[in-house]
């Protein structure tokens, strides 16, 4: 299973905020940026600060799919 991470970036679209503004306003680091770009790994910590500064719920952030093999 793998984790997504579009949600995040549509809603960042839709409130027009930038990757900067976002490491600002959650106080991440450029590099879970980049993680998350990559869908790769990101604490629950960091996802945790980017809810809380978008006031919105995990599920508005990432969702899982499936491996397709």
């Amino acid at each position: 299973m793998a984790i997504c991470y579009d949600k995040l970036f549509h809603l960042m679209i839709d409130r027009k905020i930038s990757n900067v503004q976002l490491k600002n306003m959650a106080g991440i680091s450029a590099n879970v940026i980049t993680r998350l770009k990559r869908e790769e790994y990101v604490s629950i910590e960091s996802i945790e600060k980017i809810c809380l500064a978008l006031n919105c719920g995990v599920d508005d952030v990432l969702e899982f799919k499936l491996n397709e093999k």
